[in-house]
Formats: structure tokens, sequence, C-alpha cells
């Protein structure tokens, strides 16, 4: 089976990449966005017309935390809406049996019913933070609905939590909460202990899944006929934001004070996902979030001196 995975340099593309490649059972496909600018609609359209491959992995984005968000909303909505819009349209208009579609799950209204089943999405205001991100994903999961229910087309869309692991962007000025914090608390460790000031009051909640973890979940919809065209991926448990930074403060041996500056925005209060669709489906999160956080940490110190090089995510 062909595979074109958009995006496999990044964070859950590479994640992907290396799942089915353990598998043997797949011919993958990726490129640089120097050898395929996703921004191109007649370039993308040739590429998947040239390559026909069965099945197409969109995990290309632009992506980032709640500073890249305020800071470029035009980029955020605009640039989200193109590239998927090209690679959809590609692979429905060149036949391509199988699309999976990853978005996240801010897509949810800012104060819905938790956990978030997927029904509640469009039923309430978005988080203002992300919105631009947001709609375009929303966007995106319209058009694989769109397709199945008038075509039948064997395209799913899959809504992940917070996500973290190897290739992440830590760049503090437009990574998410916890690549931020990880890298903060290593630099503090680094500056004799200093001090590390976090946005926020630490109380809002967030859920963490381990990149490799969506990537089993990739390999499940890849390998199956999947019933409906939404479902969500996440480990079903939160935390607060101050007990994730005491934990990667553990984990880093970082022995400093952590501040919280209450001037600065908390986001979402709580997104915990319900994931009981796909665990019905036959998938389950196997890497407690101590153990990822580890790998995760030991990753970054490897990497550290050229992660300028590997925070591509398109």
């Amino acid at each position: 089976m062909k595979v074109f995975i958009a995006g496999h340099n990044g964070m859950v593309g590479s994640a992907i990449w290396r799942k089915l490649a353990s598998t043997g059972n797949f011919n993958l496909i990726g490129k640089t966005r120097s050898e395929l600018n996703l921004l191109d609609q007649a370039a993308v359209s040739d590429f998947v017309m040239r390559e026909h491959p069965d099945v197409i992995v969109d995990a290309a984005a632009r992506v980032g935390g709640i500073l890249a968000n305020a800071t470029y909303p035009y980029q955020f909505l605009m640039e989200n809406l193109i590239i998927q819009n090209n690679l959809i349209s590609g692979a429905f208009e060149t036949g391509v049996k199988k699309f999976v579609f990853l978005g996240s799950s801010c897509i949810y209204p800012k104060l819905a019913p938790q956990p978030l089943k997927e029904e509640y999405m469009l039923t309430g205001p978005l988080e203002s933070t992300n919105e631009w991100y947001a709609i375009a994903k929303i966007a995106g999961v319209k058009s694989i609905e769109a397709l199945r229910k008038q075509y039948q087309s064997d395209y799913v869309s899959l809504m992940p939590t917070n996500l973290y692991g190897p290739f992440d962007n830590f760049d503090l000025a437009t990574s998410h909460v916890l690549p931020a914090l990880i890298r903060k608390f290593h630099e503090a460790k680094m500056n004799n202990n200093a001090t590390v000031t976090l946005w926020g009051s630490g109380t809002p909640l967030r859920e963490f899944l381990h990149v490799d973890d969506l990537a089993s979940a990739v390999l499940l919809a890849i390998n199956s006929k999947l019933s409906d065209h939404l479902y969500n991926v996440g480990v079903g448990v939160d935390h607060s934001i101050s007990s994730i930074a005491k934990l990667i403060q553990k984990v880093i041996g970082h022995e400093g004070e952590i501040i919280w500056d209450t001037e600065k925005p908390d986001g979402t209060p709580r997104k915990l996902l319900d994931v009981s669709k796909l665990n019905q489906a036959g998938w389950q999160p196997k890497i407690t979030l101590e153990a990822g956080l580890k790998s995760t940490y030991q990753w970054f110190l490897e990497n550290i001196s050229h992660l300028k090089e590997v925070k591509i995510n398109l």
C-alpha cells in the first residue's frame, strides 16, 4: 500500500512514518517543503496525480501555542485552510481511496461539557486564543464529512488532544505548553536553578497524548474501515498545568522556584476528550505521561544543538 504522509518531517508526521515503517507493510512517500509546496494547488494536484497513493495522511499544518496564534491569526487561518483544501481536493479528484485528516481538540467550544464528545463541535463559541487554527480545522472536518456523505469516500478525521514527543517545537515564542515547559525548566536548571516564570494561574486542566500513541491510531484508521467521519484521540485523563509543571520540573531535575504570572491568559479552562468511540473501534493509548516526558526530555538533550533544524511542521 502506497501512503503519502504530508508533513512527514514534523513531530506528528515523523511519528506516523516510524509507526508505518515498523510494520513493513507500506510504501511510504514524503516530500520536504522545497520538494512540494503544499500551498501550491497545482503542484499538489500534479504530485497526487503522478504518484497516485492509496492513502494520504494529512499531518501538515502551521501550528503553535497561544502567543503564535495571537500574533499570526491570518496565517494560522489561511495557510491551514489552503494546505488541507489542496490535499483533500487533490485526493478526491484523483481517486485516492483513503484519507486521514488530523486536527486538534481546539475545534470544540470553549465551554462545552466535559469530557468533549465529537458531536459537541459547532455547539458554542471557540476559545479566542486559538480560534483561527480551530476554524481551519473545523472546515477540514466538515470537508471530510461532506465527501463521506455525498460520495461515500473512506475518509476520516482524527482529533488528537495536546500532543508531545520527539521532533516537537521547543521554540519558546511559538511552541505549545509542554515543550515550552521542558525548555524553560532545562534552561533554568543550566542557569543555577534559576526561577521559572510561567503564564497564567496554573489551574487549567489539560490532557496530553504521546505522539507515538497518535501514530498507532492513524495505523488503525488506515487498516480499518471506520464507521464514522470523526474520532477523538486522547488518554481520557487530564491534569492541571501546575501539576504538569511540577512533574516536568522533577523529570528535568530543576530545583528552583516556580512563579505564576496571573496577568497572562490561561486559555481554555479545561479540555478533556471523550475517546470512547475510538476505544470501541479497537484503539488504546499505551505510553504513560511520566514515561513519555522522560523519553521526550532525553530526545531534547540529544538534539538541543540543532533544534532549529528539526522543528519543521510542513
